[in-house]
């Protein structure tokens, strides 16, 4: 599962990198949480605003910090949608 916490490297987009690796390790998940940072890259996603959240080149989340609660629900459902895949 390829995880990426989107973001400029600011406070905000910083605090939700923070939550979603803090939900993944809840989750009992070993892949590695990238901090995506590459403002061309995120264009190239649909990414217009950030933080934003994407799971399998999936946006689960954009333009808003997640908790770790809200980030925990979306990688389950990115679990669930790759388990019926």
């Amino acid at each position: 599962m390829k995880i990426q916490a989107i973001g400029c490297g600011c406070p905000k987009s910083t605090k939700n990198y923070q939550a979603v690796v803090q939900a993944a390790k809840e989750l009992g998940l070993t892949d590695e949480v990238e901090f995506y940072q590459d403002q061309e890259g995120m264009l190239a996603m649909g990414i217009i605003s950030t933080p934003a959240l994407v799971i399998d080149n999936r946006i689960y989340a954009s333009g808003r910090v997640l908790n770790v609660s809200q980030a925990k629900e979306l990688i389950s459902k990115a679990i669930a949608f790759s388990q019926k895949a």
